[in-house]
């Protein structure tokens, strides 16, 4: 091993964190070890103080500092977490803290970091502008900039991560999953890990779309990424650092990247085991540990994964339910072509069978042919997928699976409908269908086909309730017969049809 591993290990022994900073938990993980067929544990830094591990190197880092380095304060640039350890690591010691953060930094960020004594700028459009102006008035005032991953104190102090698993893990360990963002968090794990117990594996997992650690290991040193996606913005990143690039690479054993359907997917997970919503980074750990055990086959080992944070921000729960089903692989969204004549959504949904239907969307727009955009739930097992591809298809259906496509994730699936001019005698009835498998059947065959479907649109909300918007073509002299049929159905409905939003799009 050589000698500056050796050094930075020594440096996490010695650390100096819990004076702000929490041992956090190793919790076990029953659910997913049964599911994946290995024991799973959670090391939770979401139980932190700052509800992320950051803390910890902004501890030892500040704590670290002579008073000659901090007479006038530290600096940092921070969108999050970072910002939060700094401010609370300050104000442990007695010194100001200023904070530059992005102007686009949601509120409930900037307000977590002024409760705990930091003063905050608000400065550019993104993080790069942020570091910029930190830099610059570090400069100007002399203050002491604290970076937020290449530092030796910073990383020491995360390090101390590895060294409370080593502690609570009793028995055998297999391999260890953590999250990169600049580095910092798996450099230091990676390096008290290998020092200290070699036969350990190390992956570090990345987004797909913010990649910024495997594309260093392919280039043989960091490079700027020209682009980087934010939903896990914790870990949005463009280039890591020199001493966490140095090692990484010699440490790790692997990066595994994720998508953003499968980061949804583990927040699920982790909230299953916890009742904890952490934020999408919190969640890459867990990710790449499901696809290691989906890719490799792994069983009967011990995994641990870093939940490294929770500062979720709440408006965007929905987009994470949206997407979990899609990313654990549960869901998939097809776009079927199916006879326009009445009668025609049954017999489609007799060829899906028990499955469940999730979303079902579709418009009127030609008199021959109905292209539906419909979600199902799959049957366990990774096979159902291709089997409903090849039923539907036997069936005589043209259909294309866009469970992978994402604008149809993001915008067409909301998008599906529009105006008919060709239907005078058109109801719109909204609907609350029990969210139970065969409601949708059974709703079908109730109306029959003595009447034409015009418009359907349903998604599971994940509540008791699924709410379903459905159009109509009922001749006046038999719409007393429609509504009788749908009293004996017991489903609660309305007739929205002079609903002024329905005049102005749907009619």
């Amino acid at each position: 091993m050589d000698y500056f591993s050796a050094d930075l290990a020594a440096r996490i022994d010695e650390a100096r964190v819990y004076a702000a900073a929490a041992r956090t938990s190793l919790s076990p993980a029953p659910l997913l070890s049964s599911r994946l067929k290995n024991t799973i544990l959670l090391k939770r830094e979401d139980q932190q103080p700052s509800f992320s591990f950051k803390i910890r190197g902004a501890t030892n880092k500040i704590l670290n500092l002579t008073d000659e380095q901090i007479v006038n304060g530290v600096i940092c640039s921070s969108a999050g977490n970072h910002a939060q350890g700094v401010a609370a690591a300050a104000a442990r010691r007695g010194v100001p803290a200023i904070i530059v953060m992005p102007e686009s930094t949601p509120r409930i960020k900037v307000d977590a970091v002024e409760a705990l004594g930091g003063q905050v700028i608000l400065h550019g459009a993104a993080y790069d502008d942020a570091q910029k102006l930190a830099l610059a008035r570090a400069d100007e005032d002399d203050l002491c900039f604290v970076h937020p991953f290449d530092d030796i104190d910073v990383i020491a102090g995360q390090g101390t991560i590895g060294r409370e698993i080593l502690d609570q893990v009793a028995g055998p360990l297999d391999a260890i999953f953590i999250p990169i963002g600049g580095g910092g968090l798996a450099a230091g794990i990676a390096t008290y890990i290998k020092v200290k117990r070699p036969s350990v594996a190390v992956y570090g997992v990345e987004p797909v779309d913010a990649a910024s650690m495997k594309a260093a290991l392919e280039a043989g040193g960091p490079v700027a990424l020209e682009h980087v996606g934010t939903f896990a913005d914790g870990v949005a990143v463009r280039r890591v650092g020199e001493i966490t690039f140095q090692q990484c690479e010699k440490h790790l054993d692997g990066i595994i990247t994720v998508t953003t359907d499968e980061l949804c997917a583990s927040i699920r997970d982790i909230f299953d085991e916890t009742r904890t919503v952490v934020e999408p980074a919190g969640a890459l750990a867990v990710a790449g540990l499901h696809k290691h055990v989906e890719e490799t086959g792994a069983a009967g080992e011990c995994y641990v994964a870093i939940n490294c944070g929770a500062n979720m921000n709440f408006d965007r729960l929905g987009h994470v339910a949206e997407r979990t089903a899609l990313g654990d692989k549960r869901e998939m969204l097809l776009a079927v072509e199916i006879p326009e004549r009445k009668g025609s959504f049954l017999e489609f949904c007799t060829w899906v069978g028990d499955r469940h239907i999730t979303e079902f969307n579709y418009r009127r727009n030609s008199a021959e042919l109905a292209r539906i955009f419909v979600g199902v739930e799959l049957r366990h097992g990774s096979g159902d997928r291709q089997l409903l591809v090849e039923q539907l298809g036997q069936a005589g259906y043209g259909l294309s699976d866009l469970s992978d496509n994402e604008m149809a994730k993001l915008h067409v699936r909301h998008l599906a409908g529009g105006t008919v001019g060709d239907l005078p005698n058109e109801r719109i009835y909204r609907f609350e269908f029990p969210e139970r498998r065969g409601a949708l059947l059974r709703f079908l065959k109730s109306v029959g086909v003595a009447w034409d479907i015009s418009l359907f649109h349903y998604r599971n909300h994940g509540s008791d309730y699924g709410r379903v918007l459905v159009g109509v073509d009922v001749p006046p002299s038999t719409r007393g017969d429609l509504e009788l049929h749908l009293d004996r159905l017991g489903y609660r409905y309305w007739d929205e049809t002079d609903n002024e939003a329905c005049t102005l799009f749907l009619k």
